[in-house]
């Protein structure tokens, strides 16, 4: 059996079809996995438990539905979905992680991060980092009605665009040394992260050892992608 890592679904009610994708995942192909990492950006935006659950029931009951079949299902919060909290996860059977994560398989230490932490040349997006992850931020945010967070997220979504359109692509990919700096002090040579939205497979050498970085794929229009990791190594699985 393998362990299955996804991130970047970026799912939210106008892309039904993507939806669609992962709802046949947790039904099928998921079943098989040993474990499921979604290791953040589940979801575009996520401006509470108190509205998310409504608008995503059925993701959220499609992740119950596999948890109750026995599969592990993990979660890690990303820079888009930062105010998942408890009783998503009650909802959904599935266990809160904190980024980075480690985990041992196959006598190998393996660490998990959603990966923006890694961007350090984003400066702008490390500052709004700096307040997402500050939980006094964060409660008065949740503090706000339903609506106004709707509509902060809404424009927080535009702005985001709009400035991915301006700025120099390599800004917002991970810093080399940051990378071989965090893999060093957690003594890993293996990374699993995601939030880039450039799906590779990255040979680097941490304190004069091989070591490998896995970028998961951002899912797209009508189609995704499963990163699995078994005794054998670690292999890409398309899905439409």
């Amino acid at each position: 059996m393998a362990l299955h890592f996804i991130a970047d679904l970026h799912l939210e009610p106008r892309r039904p079809v993507l939806t669609g994708v992962m709802q046949r995942y947790l039904a099928g192909p998921a079943r098989a996995a040993e474990a499921l990492y979604i290791l953040g950006d589940l979801f575009e935006y996520w401006v509470g438990d108190d509205g998310g659950l409504r608008t995503h029931a059925d993701t959220v009951a499609g992740i119950r539905r596999l948890a109750d079949q026995g599969v592990p299902v993990y979660f890690m919060r990303g820079n888009r979905d930062f105010a998942v909290g408890n009783a998503f996860a009650d909802a959904a059977g599935l266990t809160l992680l904190e980024d980075p994560a480690t985990l041992d398989f196959d006598g190998r230490r393996v660490v998990l991060s959603h990966g923006d932490r890694l961007c350090t040349d984003d400066l702008a997006h490390q500052r709004f980092r700096a307040r997402y992850t500050d939980p006094d931020w964060l409660d008065r945010m949740l503090a706000l009605p339903l609506w106004q967070r709707q509509w902060i997220a809404r424009y927080a979504r535009w702005r985001s665009r709009l400035r991915g359109r301006r700025s120099n692509p390599e800004i917002m990919d991970v810093n080399r040394q940051t990378v071989r700096a965090f893999m060093a002090e957690r003594e890993t040579r293996l990374l699993i992260h995601g939030h880039t939205h450039r799906p590779a497979d990255h040979e680097l050498t941490v304190d004069g050892e091989n070591a490998h970085r896995l970028v998961l794929a951002d899912w797209r229009q009508d189609h995704g992608e499963v990163l699995t990791l078994d005794n054998s190594g670690w292999e890409r699985h398309p899905l439409i």
